[in-house]
């Protein structure tokens, strides 16, 4: 341990081959199932074993993985069809999320050709696909200049596809559809109703071909509704839904024909409840619960209106669904366990086997909850992880992306890192996160980087007043909207930081806008409550760029070449502004999009962080 001054700095720095910090990255996981409803010994998995996320046929009896997908920037969403038949996926270049969709067969691997099923349409950025239970409708969201297109394709009995068709535009965020299993309904999500980033729900009679067709809206006064599916039976035209029409997430049951609405309120429940989906049987749908980022499961019986709560173990719980009536398959992680697939029981939460197991990892720091109090007298959470002996310790301060998302206690090479190293890590979950109810997440719309930013601050107070962080090392992280308000908080609180490691990042509102693909497009005129031509002042003033002259730390960005989502133009534009102003200021630019899903470049990235940091702190 190397000390200064009586504080605690950095470990030696370990850039070895065999390095622990090394071994956790190159621990395969299986980051995500899902099986074919009408195939269930059929599954698709999306894994990293083979160095690179890709997606994996799986063979559900046996365990046995065969990858599907090769692409050098990996592979990380796709789809089952319902009979197994086939696999499904956008397919882009070099990760920048603009091109087709395709499939291949099921017993296909990495040489198998992949069949385009959308070979008219230009390359297309797309938010959501999916298929009728009885195959016959694939339908996904188009975006373009001309806004948000929900179309869909006939399956014909031969099982070729035929001619795209549109179901709805909308200038305003949208996704969908979604069909009921005999496909005679469809439903889709659009904000145009709200113009923020609150949806309501549509719902089409697929049956019905007039040109005034009826359309069926579900729609809160004040809240959002996220369809999450239809009930898996023939006939069966309730939808599953969640609305936080009261402060926090809640399921809902909505037949589409009757416009009957089940509330399913749960008033004893802290936090948010989602929904994963359904029983195979309709009788029960699988709920998880999110309060103060902490994960219970459970199943709640429509019939005689009883939850059921599991008594599981704790961890991070995702992509979870009923395997059989008495069976849920689920994905399960924790701060020093990478993720993998158990089976647990459907009635008590017992985790029963490993279905698909992770690779071995170094044994790591388990995390702890803490809360501390920031402006307005908000109360926010955040997740610790300290090394051996006593503090203060200089600080590694995470900033997760979104703003629409939540850290929870995941497996996280990065975090283990620099602990390892002698460093304290703590990640916030700053205003705008989801799971603490509609006010917290909503407290930061029409003025981003503001709020997030007091969160910070009031974390970095709190860790130096605890005894745990070093207040003149203290480094600032992020990816995507993470490191977004790492270049805030050194623009806006430059006296805090000793500096700043952003990764994928937005730098300037305006560039990004006129940019970013058409998905992300109407993402952010939601978030803002329009566009930087509506709104240019609040755009300014959300904007890293502006406060350049402001930054006093040193900066590393580690950007995409090929990104939609913060696309290169506006970084560089930034580069360009600090440097001129004398800043200190470092961009590593990597061949791919939104992030690395690869073990050896989130190595590398890391190598070049670490060295940095130590240059940086001395």
């Amino acid at each position: 341990m190397i000390y200064s001054n009586g504080d605690q700095l950095m470990n030696p720095l370990d850039l070895s081959h065999d390095a622990p910090w090394k071994k956790r990255f190159r621990a395969p996981t299986v980051q995500y199932t899902s099986i074919a409803p009408l195939n269930r010994q059929r599954g698709l998995a999306v894994s990293n074993q083979s160095g690179v996320y890709q997606l994996y046929a799986w063979d559900v009896k046996t365990g046995r993985l065969r990858q599907i997908t090769d692409k050098p920037a990996g592979v990380v969403f796709g789809g089952i069809s319902p009979d197994g038949a086939y696999i499904i996926y956008h397919d882009d270049q070099q990760g920048n999320e603009i091109g087709h969709y395709v499939r291949v067969p099921f017993d296909g691997d990495i040489n198998t050709p992949r069949e385009d099923i959308t070979p008219d349409m230009p390359p297309y950025a797309s938010l959501s696909a999916s298929e009728s239970l009885n195959g016959q409708w694939f339908g996904y969201t188009v975006a373009d200049q001309s806004g948000f297109n929900m179309l869909m394709l006939p399956k014909n009995p031969d099982g070729t596809l035929g001619q795209a068709q549109v179901l709805y535009r909308s200038q305003a965020l949208s996704f969908g559809p979604m069909f009921s299993y005999d496909g005679d309904y469809a439903v889709i999500a659009t904000t145009e109703r709200s113009q923020s980033t609150d949806t309501c729900l549509m719902a089409f009679d697929l049956l019905d071909k007039s040109q005034q067709q009826n359309i069926k809206i579900l729609q809160e006064e004040t809240g959002t509704i996220q369809p999450v599916a239809f009930a898996p039976l023939p006939g069966d035209t309730r939808l599953l839904a969640v609305t936080d029409a009261t402060g926090f997430n809640r399921p809902l049951v909505w037949d589409v024909v009757t416009g009957d609405r089940i509330d399913i309120p749960l008033p004893d429940i802290q936090g948010d409840i989602n929904a994963w989906g359904w029983s195979p049987d309709g009788k029960r749908i699988l709920l998880f619960g999110l309060n103060q980022a902490v994960y219970q499961i459970y199943v709640y019986d429509l019939e005689n209106s009883q939850l059921n709560i599991l008594a599981h173990l704790a961890g991070v719980y995702s992509a979870g669904y009923f395997y059989d009536d008495e069976t849920i398959y689920i994905n399960y992680q924790d701060s020093t366990q990478p993720a993998k697939v158990v089976a647990m029981n459907a009635q008590t939460g017992t985790i029963l086997d490993d279905v698909l197991k992770a690779g071995e990892a170094p044994s790591g720091v388990k995390w702890r909850s803490v809360n501390f109090s920031s402006s307005d007298g908000v109360k926010a959470q955040a997740w610790l992880a300290v090394p051996n002996g006593e503090g203060p310790f200089p600080m590694i301060m995470h900033m997760h992306g979104g703003p629409t998302a939540v850290q929870t206690e995941t497996f996280s090479p990065s975090a283990q890192m620099w602990v390892d190293h002698g460093f304290a890590w703590m990640s916030v979950n700053y205003r705008g996160s989801t799971t603490f109810g509609r006010d917290f997440q909503h407290a930061i719309y029409g003025m981003l980087g503001h709020r997030e930013v007091d969160d910070m601050a009031a974390a970095y107070h709190w860790a130096v007043a605890n005894g745990i962080a070093q207040p003149d090392a203290v480094i600032l992280t992020g990816a995507s909207y993470g490191g977004y308000l790492t270049l805030q908080c050194l623009g806006k609180t430059p006296a805090l930081w000793a500096g700043g490691i952003a990764v994928v990042a937005i730098a300037d509102w305006f560039l990004m806008y006129e940019d970013q693909a058409e998905t992300l497009r109407g993402y952010q005129k939601a978030l803002f409550g329009g566009s930087p031509d509506e709104l240019p002042e609040i755009h300014r003033n959300a904007s890293p760029i502006t406060y350049v002259e402001n930054v006093s730390a040193p900066v590393l960005v580690i950007q995409g070449a090929n990104d939609t989502r913060c696309p290169a133009r506006q970084m560089r534009v930034y580069e360009e502004k600090m440097r001129q102003a004398g800043k200190d200021i470092h961009v590593h630019w990597f061949d791919a999009g939104h992030g690395s899903r690869a073990m050896a470049q989130d190595i590398e990235h890391h190598e070049l962080m670490l060295q940095w940091v130590y240059r940086v702190l001395g």
